[in-house]
């Protein structure tokens, strides 16, 4: 038996490749490689075409590995089955996001936060970040901003409301992150990369609630990094009243479509777990505008718009008016 299975083994090698089947895979078909680049690839190699070479000169590792250090390859892996026909299967990179540095150069990075560069097939829809410190290496400080990137880019592209509102997303000097809108003419600050899901959802509340209502041209700015509101510096000047209907037509549209969306937890506008959410909107002079970097004591009209989410908590008696309850008030919560 075992003389026979070395002979066969023997012959096998002796034999030809038949043919050849290559399979491209990318879950979000964004296909920056396709079957015509790998086997350009693999014929290069061997040194002509696969089919009708020996099977004994087609090194499946070798070619493994060298596609592999493809910059679009995330896995690679061949085989001959019992027919002779060579499989090739590819894993695709893909895109997470596409970063422009302070000096204008461009590039896409992965889940895995290793760059790639772009292609002349096609642009990946993904999130557009700028501001992106430009060096050739990465300092530890650079690499955390990095993964903030990775961060905010995964919970972008999880939630279709916000990758269809989010056109650009900016990092600033101090390395906070403000997103620019595609609907409306207002900055959104979102501050660092922590406790995104109750931003959002902040900031999904207020959209809905508020912007739908009174169009995108009323504040310029909307700041979701406090914990438990939306603050909000009003404008000053007239806002144009065709463009403003324009402007809440679209949202309202894309607000629709963000509830249509049945597996996304942000949009359909569920409480954050364990806070309940109230809406409590007023608009008043700030107060201890230094505490925060976008009401500055020039702006002629700053307001402060708040949707609060606060811990449930059970009313307390009020010991001077029999039958009365009270919530104890709310003070200026931290980031985050």
């Amino acid at each position: 038996m075992l003389t026979l299975l070395i002979a066969a083994i023997g012959e096998r090698k002796r034999g030809l490749c038949k043919d050849y089947k290559i399979t491209v895979k990318s879950s979000h078909n964004n296909l920056f490689l396709d079957t015509k680049d790998v086997y350009a690839l693999l014929t290069r190699a061997t040194g002509g075409k696969l089919k009708g070479q020996s099977v004994s000169a087609i090194n499946t590792r070798k070619l493994e590995d060298l596609l592999r250090n493809n910059v679009w390859v995330n896995n690679a892996q061949l085989y001959f089955d019992n027919n002779n026909v060579l499989h090739v299967s590819v894993t695709e990179r893909e895109p997470l996001a596409r970063l422009f540095t302070t000096a204008g150069s461009s590039f896409y990075i992965d889940s895995n936060q290793k760059r790639m560069p772009l292609s002349e097939k096609m642009s990946a829809r993904v999130p557009v970040f700028t501001g992106f410190p430009d060096k050739k290496g990465l300092s530890p400080k650079d690499s955390l901003l990095l993964k903030d990137v990775k961060t905010i880019a995964l919970y972008i592209t999880s939630h279709p409301f916000w990758l269809s509102q989010a056109s650009e997303i900016d990092i600033t000097a101090d390395r906070n992150f403000e997103m620019i809108p595609l609907v409306g003419n207002h900055l959104i600050k979102i501050g660092d990369a922590e406790n995104l899901e109750p931003k959002f959802h902040r900031l999904f509340l207020f959209y809905q609630s508020v912007l739908s209502k009174t169009g995108f041209d009323k504040y310029k700015v909307i700041d979701a990094q406090y914990s438990g509101q939306i603050v909000a510096i009003r404008k000053g000047e007239k806002t144009n009243v065709i463009d403003t209907a324009r402007l809440k037509l679209n949202v309202q549209k894309l607000l629709k479509q963000a509830l249509e969306e049945q597996n996304d937890t942000l949009v359909t506008a569920k409480p954050v777990p364990s806070r309940a959410v109230t809406m409590n909107i007023t608009e008043q002079p700030l107060v201890n505008a230094g505490q925060h970097d976008s009401a500055k004591a020039s702006d002629p009209h700053p307001v402060k718009l708040s949707i609060k989410s606060n811990p449930v908590e059970k009313p307390v008696k009020n010991q001077n008016v029999p039958g009365k309850t009270t919530v104890p008030k709310a003070v200026m919560p931290k980031k985050g």
